[in-house]
């Protein structure tokens, strides 16, 4: 598949008077979308922990590197395509799961939105625990296209079997444990809002519609909305330690992942514990302040990962910092806020837009620099910019 071929589509639409209806980057995505969303949301999204330096530097960190261009190398073909868990997946990208993607949208039914667009471009969606309408339903739109099921493990385990067997039953192809989120981080954007989603109702389909879950209420969820509200909050945050990993791998069969783990040593016993993959990220800088920049973690992560596959996230904005991660070692690379943007301002189209046009970016940027295949991303192809 040639994803840079999209630029050509463009480019031809325009010889017929028909110019995007969207922006082209980053930041016009993001300038759209904050006028798009109500303001509650729109800082939730868009804020981070603390004065968000880390999320800043999530980012920024991504400028220190720098591709060195080979030539005559005759990339008129590029090879994107990834092996992950027994999967061949057109190329390394996909969505990283956004917790309030279903409130992101006009219509209020985000998650739907945007696993129809994952049916159309072929890029996996790592489905939230927290979603507008169940991850049944949103299974049913995923086509041919494979689906991740993030984990938020909550403090009963009979509830968290039941979340995992539901995924496994709807067809999701991995489980992804996160670990870096049992408490909220502080988070002054949205305290200033004073406006935490879940707490007035948002986002909790998977919940309302488990039956263990609506064992432990009184009422139907439909009946006491504010006693579904009071028995998610005693049951969301569970601190799990290094004693629950077993527990966690005897939930399912299939690739099991942990999304959070950035030191080497945390890598290592995670692999020994049977784990399938490691998710380098550090929740965008959305959970902890003053941290490390989640790409300088990554080649710690990937060498103690030793061949095992290494999903990343975290200040991802465009092609060129998907081509850098994948050059220090990421197997797959998750993208979150931008494709959020997209779907705030064109909906599952905005989504495929913004998909399509990160694609382009880095399979033009192979072409362009002499790296037709993945395998040829290594990290000797980087230099550090003074």
């Amino acid at each position: 598949m040639t994803f840079g071929n999209y630029q050509l589509e463009i480019y031809l639409q325009g010889l017929s008077g028909v110019l995007p209806s969207l922006p082209m980057d980053y930041a016009g995505w993001e300038a759209k979308a904050e006028v798009a969303m109500p303001a509650s949301i729109w800082s939730y999204v868009a804020g981070g922990a603390g004065d968000e330096r880390t999320q800043r530097v999530n980012r920024t960190a991504f400028d220190r590197w720098g591709l060195m261009p080979r030539m005559l190398v005759g990339a008129t073909e590029r090879d994107l395509t990834v092996e992950l868990f027994g999967m061949t997946l057109p190329s390394p990208l996909f969505m990283a799961p956004v917790g309030v993607i279903g409130i992101c949208s006009q219509n209020g039914h985000g998650d739907l939105a945007t696993a129809r667009a994952a049916a159309r471009t072929g890029v996996p969606m790592a489905v939230s625990t927290l979603t507008e309408d169940p991850l049944e339903d949103v299974a049913a739109e995923f086509g041919d296209t494979p689906g991740f099921f993030q984990l938020y493990t909550p403090t009963d385990r009979d509830l968290a079997a039941s979340l995992v067997s539901r995924a496994e039953a709807a067809g999701y192809k991995a489980i992804i444990v996160t670990l870096d989120t049992w408490i909220p981080g502080w988070r002054p954007r949205d305290l200033a809002m004073s406006n935490f989603p879940q707490l007035r109702g948002r986002c909790l389909s998977n919940y309302t519609s488990d039956p263990v879950f609506r064992a432990l209420l009184a009422q139907a969820p439909e009946e006491n909305p504010q006693a579904v509200v009071m028995q998610w909050v005693q049951l969301f945050g569970n601190p799990l330690t290094w004693e629950d990993l077993p527990w966690l791998r005897s939930l399912t069969d299939l690739p099991l992942i942990l999304k959070g783990i950035c030191h080497p040593d945390d890598v290592r016993r995670a692999r020994d514990g049977g784990v399938d993959g490691i998710y380098c990220s550090t929740h965008g800088g959305r959970q902890a302040n003053g941290g490390l920049p989640a790409i300088d973690c990554l080649p710690g992560v990937v060498e103690a990962a030793d061949g095992m596959p290494v999903l990343f996230d975290s200040g991802i904005r465009s092609g060129a910092d998907i081509v850098k991660a994948l050059a220090l070692g990421a197997t797959a690379v998750g993208v979150g806020r931008p494709y959020t943007y997209g779907l705030a301002i064109g909906g599952e189209d905005g989504v495929v837009h913004v998909l399509r046009s990160l694609l382009a970016e880095t399979d033009l940027i192979m072409a362009v620099d002499g790296y037709p295949t993945l395998a040829d991303l290594t990290p000797d192809t980087l230099r550090r910019v003074t």
